[in-house]
């Protein structure tokens, strides 16, 4: 399999007010020689509410050296998310995928809110996103799920980069969604039939 290589734009944190949302905690134990070791591991999701995200995950003996060594591995792993200025919404469907986690975003019209569940609901809140559709398709396991997620947030592409790489003016490489719109007018019902 392929590796897929990704350039992403390094993201100074300290200039941005991020907030942390736990995702998950999880006892785990390691068998030894005198008996069990107990730790903590807590997954967490990074936000700033304007299109910053970022996810990490943390293992430690105590519940709170976990969730703030999350918080440590998320600050280093935050993206920049393209939202559409009007509905403050992605600006094209996408589907991204991590392990056997896979992962279906589509954009909504205003009004529609945030369509998630659990680990897909904390990264799209955690980035700012206001109206979204998801589904979570394969594994339900929430560090695959938030992998996935973030992957598919990697992929979008912002239509003016799209416009400039195709040669287009935006209105062209958006307009045809609109245009349709536009051209279908509601039809009138038609009279019941007696």
């Amino acid at each position: 399999m392929a590796a897929r290589i990704q350039l992403r734009e390094k993201v100074d944190v300290q200039s941005l007010e991020l907030k942390d949302q736990v995702v998950s905690i999880n006892r785990v134990t390691k068998v030894v020689k005198g008996g069990k070791n107990l730790s903590f591991t807590a997954l967490v999701v990074l936000g700033d509410g304007h299109g910053y995200v970022g996810y990490g995950m943390g293992k430690a003996r105590e519940v709170s050296s976990a969730i703030k060594k999350g918080v440590e591995a998320a600050k280093k792993n935050v993206v920049r998310v393209p939202i559409t200025d009007k509905g403050a919404t992605i600006p094209h469907a996408v589907t991204g995928r991590f392990g056997s986690g896979c992962v279906l975003l589509k954009p909504a019209s205003e009004g529609t809110g945030v369509i998630a569940g659990g680990a897909v609901r904390a990264v799209i809140t955690a980035a700012g996103i206001q109206n979204i559709l998801t589904k979570s398709l394969g594994s339900t396991t929430a560090h695959n799920v938030v992998k996935a997620t973030v992957d598919a947030l990697l992929r979008l592409k912002q239509p003016e980069r799209v416009a400039r790489l195709r040669g287009k003016s935006v209105a062209e490489v958006v307009g045809p969604e609109e245009k349709k719109a536009e051209a279908t007018p509601a039809t009138p019902a038609a009279p019941p039939v007696s």
